[in-house]
């Protein structure tokens, strides 16, 4: 079985590249077929054979790419996949449309539909900081890419979702059925920790969505130590806002992440995500998790067990949350415990199994074909 793996572009660390490395571990072997590659962000697949396409060899194609935004579909069909029997694809844009034989499997994993052209539109244009002639023109963009992307959801044969969240996104814009498996969380990085600190924490990207600015409203009026790890574009607009008990600390190392999550109070997940890693990784150190009730934390947060909901995504119901949260009430072996049926093997596990799973059906349908044809 010749295998392919495909993903939208390497130009950051997040889940989705935790997932293509997960895959890069099941099959060593397979090429990682991508738009490019820019190896000063991502140094994690050093011995893989990455494949880049022709957005690679232009003027800033790997650190300017939003540029090249409309070839991104083009350049996603030229990978070229004709000698492979199964192509797994890890997408949350253009990765999913590429093309392939009628005899190739194309299973896609994946992590959300895309953001900008279908969940989150109008709020992508908006926050966007570019002047009034580009925002006029984006629409007609989108409007196209948008019709492409419906159209590259014909060309694969099995989707799987990264969360119950994002299988209803897929049946609701796609109209296509997904199985789920949860993505990789690396939990034996973390540890439960003997010493509990006076502080709580978040983290992630500093972007809009993710709503750091009500922890910047909440600790501000409570006065309790807070810090944060991660950086983004919001990040100096939360510094400006934060007092002194807020501390920013960048971007951690998993080492670092550890410690902090460990000796945390709780911590505070605000934002609405496809699935929400750090939500697990905090568990997996046995502490629980203060989040807003909607997408992923639905599903990997159990009230009065592994965490609390604060029911409105606004800092009176967030403060008030807080402030009737028992940090020292909670069985942390058994939130650990609840963690890790998210590790990274067992993802590894589901996934080989799928897929060859997979294979199998469908090569008993080429067989057949041929048969009926006979």
């Amino acid at each position: 079985m010749r295998v392919a793996l495909v993903h939208d572009y390497l130009s950051q660390h997040g889940g989705a590249e935790r997932v293509l490395k997960a895959f890069h571990e099941i099959w060593p072997e397979a090429p990682v077929f991508v738009l490019f590659h820019d190896k000063k962000k991502i140094d994690d697949f050093e011995h893989a054979d990455i494949r880049e396409s022709f957005l690679a060899k232009l003027p800033f194609g790997r650190t300017k790419y939003q540029w090249y935004l409309p070839w991104m579909p083009f350049a996603t069909e030229r990978h070229n996949l004709h000698e492979f029997d199964v192509v797994l694809s890890s997408t949350s844009a253009f990765a999913k449309g590429v093309l392939t034989r009628p005899d190739t499997l194309h299973i896609s994993y994946c992590h959300t539909p895309t953001r900008y052209l279908w969940t989150d539109t109008h709020e992508y244009i908006e926050e966007l900081k570019y002047n009034r002639l580009i925002k006029a023109a984006l629409p007609r963009l989108i409007y196209h890419l948008r019709l492409w992307d419906k159209m590259s959801v014909d060309r694969v044969d099995h989707f799987i979702a990264n969360s119950g969240t994002v299988r209803n996104r897929i049946q609701k814009y796609y109209r296509r059925e997904s199985d789920i498996i949860y993505p990789p969380v690396d939990v034996h990085k973390f540890f439960i920790s003997k010493d509990i600190g006076d502080y709580f924490v978040a983290g992630g990207r500093l972007v809009p969505y993710k709503r750091f600015d009500l922890l910047v409203q909440v600790f501000n009026r409570l006065r309790w130590p807070l810090i944060i790890f991660g950086d983004g574009p919001e990040e100096s607009k939360l510094k400006k806002y934060a007092k002194d008990n807020i501390q920013f600390v960048g971007r951690v190392s998993d080492e670092e992440k550890a410690k902090l999550l460990s000796r945390a109070r709780a911590l505070i997940h605000p934002q609405v995500e496809d699935l929400g890693i750090t939500p697990i990784e905090s568990m997996a150190c046995g502490r629980p998790v203060i989040a807003y009730p909607v997408g992923g934390a639905t599903e990997t947060v159990i009230p009065g067990e592994t965490g609390e909901f604060f029911p409105s995504q606004n800092w009176e119901s967030l403060l008030d949350t807080i402030l009737h949260f028992n940090y020292e009430n909670w069985d942390s072996a058994k939130i650990r415990e609840h963690a890790g049926r998210y590790g990274a093997e067992a993802f590894k596990e589901r996934v080989k199994r799928y897929v060859e799973d997979r294979y199998d059906e469908f090569k008993q349908g080429l067989n057949q074909c041929a048969l009926d044809i006979r």
